[in-house]
């Protein structure tokens, strides 16, 4: 047996050796990582705007929107080329569509004819209006609405090669600007890609039913979470290129019922972990901290990997050790102190709200917890957390019309899902909603029985995005911004509102604003949940409850990853109403229909 493990220890080493290119010498092994993501090219599909349309300052542009190839070559025609002139006091330039959002850069390959370099302006955009920002961003808010350089460049001068290729560019976006700089020259272009970085990982959970605008916004959010699995699994890939613990658990949700098992979760779990040392709370904010036992819990309900829990038993005792002297002898929570006081940005300034919801957060999290220490086989500490949960419960803040803090008490059991749904989260519809918390804020409905009202606010809410032009789901939205607004995939025309400008609070004021959150995904989780129907009802996935609810629509049907192999369901709705389902699932899950 010996003799097994130490063969098996030779092969993996030298497997490991193997994948070293043998220029790098076997003394850079510890030193040399393999990147995660692939490469994408992606020729411009327009051009939205150029500063001359005479025909003689930027001529063939066209020859732009070609499939390229990345590489300079001699001889090349005038005719074969985009040739960009600059008089006197100019600064000519367009601005190219890619067509989706993306995360990456640009290749610009210049031509033959072009042997000096060229010195050109680039301005990346998640909207056109960005990519108009008139002052390169000094890292505030920017000057006159312009975009800042915060987490990526986006806005920069460089120099374009003689006959070669640039390659620049680490940020998200859909819309390029590039105009030339050095006065009374030319330059000419043989070809602009985009580059695009992305996971190579298949959809496994997939979604339809007769509404396209709802099979849009769930493939959409699916998307924006893809596009911010990056080296970590980020919160923007515009700006925030960092590991956000709390705004993490819409997208692990949305992994969850999309890609399956992904690395680049315990990866960013553990990364944030390991640079949090106790008693600190997780970027600062005590709700972080909370969230990433909610996530340990979901992680291990959906993926099943005891050994994984293990490895968090220390860290994850201590946390919750810390967080029962953040409750006072009434049972209220008393996180003051070092820390922020945060659920999400919208409701801010709701500090009756704020806590309220930190409240309904420390009964879920000492609730989650006790039942990861029963699987530890810690039965004193969960207990512990279950009597001190119950106590909590018996203290009911008012959630002061907070939609926020409303949906997190439904969800703790704190008030009634029907008081919170009818006296808060339904007043006014989609009015107050968040793209961060409104996937709390759905689930509530949800539990409350309201998945009509839940399915239509979607519909208006997150739809609205798609409707101003959207290819992934934003930072932050409020459906007030949508009146007399111009889309973000065109110019803004005189009389109209820039609602990527003129729009925006607290930390993302104005051009700031990310386009691409992957907070905002929630609604391709619920879709799958709760219009689906599919509910984890044990570990890994062993047991799964399926309880469609369709509302208006007249079929759903779709498929989720677990980890032993995908289920697929299909709900038709008979003329008098019920559903008829077709459920298959692999060898191991036991499903539990609802009658």
């Amino acid at each position: 047996m010996k003799f097994l493990i130490l063969i098996a220890v030779v092969l993996l080493n030298l497997e490991l050796k193997a994948q070293v290119p043998p220029v790098f010498g076997v003394d850079l092994q510890s030193k040399i990582q393999k990147d995660e993501l692939s490469r994408y090219y992606l020729a411009p599909q327009r051009i939205v705007w150029q500063s001359d349309n005479s025909g003689k300052k930027i001529v063939h542009p066209e020859i732009l929107l070609n499939k390229g190839d990345g590489q300079a070559w001699f001889g090349i025609k005038k005719e074969n080329v985009c040739s960009i002139t600059n008089e006197t006091g100019d600064s000519t330039g367009l601005v190219l569509d890619f067509g989706k959002e993306i995360q990456g850069g640009i290749q610009i390959t210049t031509s033959s004819s072009n042997r000096v370099t060229r010195k050109v302006r680039i301005r990346f955009g998640e909207s056109v209006s960005e990519t108009m920002s008139r002052v390169i961003g000094d890292g505030t808010t920017g000057k006159e609405g312009g975009a800042t350089n915060h987490h990526a460049m986006r806005d920069f001068v460089v120099v374009l090669p003689g006959y070669g290729t640039l390659e620049v560019g680490k940020s998200g976006f859909r819309f390029v600007r590039i105009d030339l700089v050095d006065p009374d020259c030319s330059i000419a272009i043989k070809e602009i890609r985009a580059v695009a970085t992305l996971r190579d990982i298949p959809y496994l959970g997939s979604f339809s039913c007769n509404d396209e605008r709802l099979n849009q916004i769930w493939l959409t959010g699916a998307y924006t979470v893809h596009l911010n699995m990056q080296d970590y699994l980020w919160d923007g890939i515009k700006r925030d290129h960092m590991v956000w613990i709390g705004d993490m658990h819409p997208e692990v949700m949305t992994i969850n019922m999309v890609f399956g098992n992904q690395n680049i979760v315990p990866k960013s779990l553990d990364f944030v972990r390991d640079h949090t040392p106790l008693p600190a709370w997780m970027n600062g904010i005590s709700a972080y901290s909370m969230w990433w036992v909610v996530m340990q819990y979901d992680w291990y309900y959906y993926q099943g990997n005891l050994e994984y829990l293990k490895q968090q038993k220390s860290y994850l005792l201590a946390l919750l050790d810390l967080l029962t002297t953040k409750v006072d002898s009434s049972g209220k929570e008393n996180l003051n102190g070092f820390g922020m006081r945060f659920l999400d940005w919208p409701s801010s300034g709701n500090k009756q709200g704020v806590h309220a919801g930190l409240q309904a957060l420390m009964v879920m999290t000492f609730e989650k917890g006790a039942e990861l220490c029963s699987f530890l086989n810690e039965d004193q500490k969960a207990l512990v957390y279950r009597q001190l949960s119950a106590k909590m419960k018996g203290y009911i803040p008012d959630p002061n019309g907070c939609k926020q803090a409303a949906s997190l008490m439904s969800l703790a059991g704190i008030i009634s899902p029907v008081k919170a749904n009818d006296e808060v989260i339904s007043v006014g519809g989609a009015k107050n909603f968040s793209t961060f918390y409104g996937y709390y804020m759905l689930q509530a409905q949800a539990k409350a029985g309201a998945y009509q009202a839940a399915i239509d606010n979607i519909r208006q809410f997150w739809g609205a995005m798609l409707d101003l032009g959207a290819t992934t789901f934003w930072e932050d939205f409020n459906l007030d911004w949508t009146i007399n607004a111009a889309r973000i995939d065109e110019v803004v025309p005189p009389g109209k509102k820039d609602i990527h400008r003129d729009y925006g609070a607290y930390s993302y004021i104005g051009l700031r604003h990310s386009l691409c959150h992957g907070w905002s995904s929630g609604p391709t989780t619920w879709l799958s949940q709760y219009v689906l129907g599919i509910q984890v009802a044990e570990p890994g996935c062993k047991t799964l409850r399926i309880e469609p609810h369709l509302g208006d629509l007249k079929w759903a049907k779709g498929t989720f990853p677990t980890p032993f192999g995908l289920v697929t369901v299909s709900h038709l709705k008979n003329s008098d109403g019920t559903i008829k389902s077709v459920i298959d699932a692999p060898k191991g899950v036991h499903i539990i229909q609802s009658k």
